[in-house]
């Protein structure tokens, strides 16, 4: 996204579940940097559809099921699903009256409000919320998802167990989705799901991941001006 006069003013934002909850617990001190800056974007005119993710409390929430006994896929994907929606009431009660007053829970409706600020979660099982986060896109007539996740960039490989690993700043959709496959499956952790990347391929749409904890660097890209991460179209 390079700096122009002509900004777009609504976006779909993916937010992570691990920037909401880390291993240590709910980061409320990001939360409130968080809520001040998405209201200091709306007085600038900004639109947002935040569609929160389950992160952490998720992948433990179904590790801890997994233990128990043999959890098929569905109900790991509903254990997943009601992750979502719990950090999405927290960022909802985080906001009050500033957002729309329900959690929208089915991204294949068009959303009437006059909030600026709506809030999202996850559907329904074999949906992940970057999937939930393109078709609320879709039905919105939103063009760019930013997905806010706990790196900078994507890679062209795992840099956690690869040495050589790329940083991807620009990428197609054909070579990202050769990268990260066409399965889903629940607590899957990749840059951006590979059904989601799929229906944004097909839709010609652009997905951009960065760091959701650097506010600075949203701002930019917010604005059109440079920024840190990957832009996928």
């Amino acid at each position: 996204m390079n700096t122009s006069s002509n900004v777009n003013k609504s976006f779909v934002l993916s937010v992570g579940g691990s920037v909401i909850v880390t291993s240590a617990g709910i980061d409320v001190k990001f939360l409130k940097k968080f809520r001040a800056f998405i209201l200091s974007q709306v007085k600038r005119g900004y639109k947002f559809y935040l569609v929160i993710g389950g992160g952490v409390t998720c992948r433990d929430y179904i590790k801890a099921a997994s233990k128990i006994t043999m959890v098929n896929h569905t109900d790991r994907d509903w254990v997943g699903i009601s992750a979502t929606r719990l950090n999405a009431q927290l960022l909802r009660a985080s906001f009050g009256s500033a957002v729309h007053s329900e959690i929208i829970t089915d991204p294949t409706k068009r959303i009437f409000s006059r909030k600026s600020i709506v809030i999202a979660a996850g559907y329904k099982p074999g949906w992940s919320t970057d999937y939930d986060a393109i078709l609320l896109a879709r039905h919105n007539n939103v063009k760019t998802v930013i997905n806010l996740s706990n790196i900078d960039y994507a890679y062209n490989k795992d840099p956690c167990h690869f040495k050589n690993a790329k940083k991807l700043k620009t990428v197609s959709w054909p070579t990202f989705r050769k990268i990260v496959g066409n399965r889903w499956k629940p607590g899957l952790n990749a840059p951006f799901d590979p059904i989601a990347s799929r229906e944004a391929a097909k839709l010609d749409m652009t997905v951009i991941i960065l760091n959701g904890r650097n506010l600075k660097n949203l701002e930019k890209c917010l604005g059109g001006e440079k920024f840190k991460g990957t832009i996928i179209s």
